[in-house]
């Protein structure tokens, strides 16, 4: 159900029609340089998308990218949709032809997607350029496409591309094309920001003079319209929710923002700012909170990095770093988280830098599940520890495992370490076949004993982590669970050269959760080593959950 618009108190233009909201991760997204999905990612991401509840999933473009044509040939046969319909993108019918007779349109119905979004030009420049035909053509185009479509039991949206750069240049003629479209029969005519060149005041101002021309001559409800909008000038999702603002009732957008250059609204942005900014719940009950999970597993299936900082969705989207923050979260966490995170599926984090205060300290201790309010003099000096540490380069706001290890040294006398080290020795060998070998021996104590292991390794660290580990193996079966997931080292800003104070992350992982801890030394290899061993012994203090 359309709510009223919470900003004005009045209900929306075209309140009385559905709201869609159309995913286009797999057809404009796919553009997206570096990004390459095979058939089997594709329908994998389509799945989740019907998962989280969009209305409309355009799959790509059948006929023309033989990948496109497995996917929908796929799709018919293995996807069953809970909310989504499946979309075939294409083009309207070409110049001097018939839709019944143009093979690229034969392609859109021989995909059985039930959804047909066909590109059409809207600017007039495109039309006598790119196209070379005449204005007049262009409109028998459309409406022959637009009715076809509807004669085969398709719904059909058309897409105008170039819209607000043809708006500008030739409104009348901009007008005529989704006027044609509209009375041919489409669903809804999308105004797309091709180039990305628009900002907020522009799609708004076209949108409330294209809806006023057009109400003029049809009856208010048959003028739907949609946006879909690049993000070159970074102004995508604004520009989204202007033209939502404006009346548009229909948005198209992709996965994390994927697209050509820098990409497309963030579907995801979009949604959230929908449901808690503007009041329309545009989702499924449920559908809101699936938002982070899979728009991090989306990103698993594409190969790319999560965004950590991306609105609502990413690692640090209501992560707090200020000691003033962290006080004020504190005596209440709405005064400066803009929303509840747990609304889009995501969790709040207290950063600790050296920048933190007590509060910055107690509130990371509690999301540990550490009690630090019952003893000043413990969290004074947690945190003055925290200020000196990261004064010379440790950073624990990476490595939540070295701060808990640091706490629980302070609270509990530390966590039971399951050796001791008494000495290490890395060798590296060169020889003339320029064949590079490192060996590591460590001597540690171990329950009161002295263990001595040696092994070999691609490089220092991975020889000293294979001692480590051969020297602790029969008494810690556990440690075969424990693998290295990641390894960052960062010489700090200030250091000089080759005799650089080095800093190192280390995180590992035993298959249910991650930890990182850092390790920060004028030497590469003693940096490394105390990450290493902080993780390892960090490993084998945690307590896996219940498979119960």
């Amino acid at each position: 159900m359309t709510q009223p618009d919470p900003q004005t108190g009045s209900e929306p233009a075209n309140s009385g029609g559905d709201f869609h909201v159309f995913d286009t991760t797999l057809r404009d997204g796919a553009q997206m340089e570096g990004l390459r999905y095979s058939v089997a990612d594709k329908l994998a991401v389509a799945e989740l998308l019907d998962e989280l509840g969009v209305d409309y999933i355009e799959g790509g473009w059948p006929g023309a990218i033989p990948s496109d044509t497995e996917f929908f040939a796929r799709a018919a046969e293995e996807l069953n949709f809970k909310h989504a319909k499946l979309v075939a993108f294409g083009m309207t019918r070409r110049a001097g032809s018939s839709a019944d007779a143009d093979p690229g349109f034969q392609a859109l119905l021989d995909s059985r997607a039930p959804v047909l979004c066909l590109v059409a030009k809207s600017d007039m420049r495109h039309v006598e350029q790119a196209l070379k035909t005449t204005p007049e053509e262009n409109l028998a185009m459309i409406a022959d496409s637009v009715r076809t479509g509807r004669e085969h039991d398709r719904q059909v949206f058309i897409d105008c591309e170039h819209f607000f750069d043809g708006f500008r240049h030739d409104p009348e003629y901009a007008t005529l094309v989704v006027r044609t479209a509209l009375e041919a029969g489409a669903e809804a005519v999308v105004l797309c920001d091709t180039n990305g060149g628009s900002i907020p005041s522009d799609i708004t101002a076209v949108v409330t003079s294209l809806r006023t021309r057009l109400e003029a001559v049809l009856p208010r409800e048959r003028v739907r319209l949609g946006m879909h909008a690049q993000n070159d000038t970074g102004c995508a999702v604004a520009n989204t929710l202007a033209a939502v603002q404006a009346g548009v009732m229909h948005v198209q957008g992709t996965a994390n923002g994927y697209g050509e250059r820098p990409g497309n609204a963030n579907l995801f942005s979009v949604i959230a700012n929908l449901e808690t900014k503007l009041g329309r719940k545009v989702l499924p009950d449920g559908g809101l909170e699936q938002l982070t999970r899979i728009s991090h597993a989306i990103a698993e299936i594409a190969n790319m990095i999560p965004d950590e900082h991306a609105p609502y969705t990413g690692h640090a989207a209501f992560a707090h770093k200020a000691g003033i923050h962290a006080s004020a979260i504190k005596a209440d966490p709405a005064l400066y988280n803009h929303v509840d995170p747990a609304v889009v599926g995501n969790d709040m984090r207290i950063l600790v830098t050296e920048m933190a205060g007590r509060a910055s300290v107690e509130l990371k201790g509690r999301e540990l599940g550490i009690d630090l309010s019952g003893d000043k003099d413990v969290l004074d000096r947690i945190t003055k520890r925290v200020k000196e540490l990261e004064s010379k380069g440790w950073s624990f706001e990476a490595a939540d495992a070295s701060f808990e290890l640091l706490v629980r040294d302070e609270v509990e006398g530390g966590l039971p370490r399951p050796f001791k080290l008494d000495t290490y020795r890395v060798i590296v060998d060169h020889d003339p076949s320029a064949v590079t070998v490192a060996e590591a021996t460590v001597r540690l104590d171990v329950d009161g004993e002295r263990v001595i292991a040696t092994a070999q390794g691609n490089g220092p660290v991975n020889a000293l982590d294979a001692a480590l580990r051969s020297a602790l193996a029969a008494r810690h079966p556990r440690l075969a669970e424990l693998t290295l997931s990641d390894f960052k080292v960062r010489i700090l800003a200030g250091s000089k050269g080759t005799d650089a104070v080095t800093r190192v992350l280390v995180s590992m992982s035993d298959g249910e959760a991650e930890w990182t801890t850092v390790g920060v030394a004028p030497n590469l290899i003693e940096a490394s080593w105390n990450a290493l061993a902080d993780g390892l012994a960090y490993g084998l203090n945690r307590r896996k959950p219940s498979k119960s």
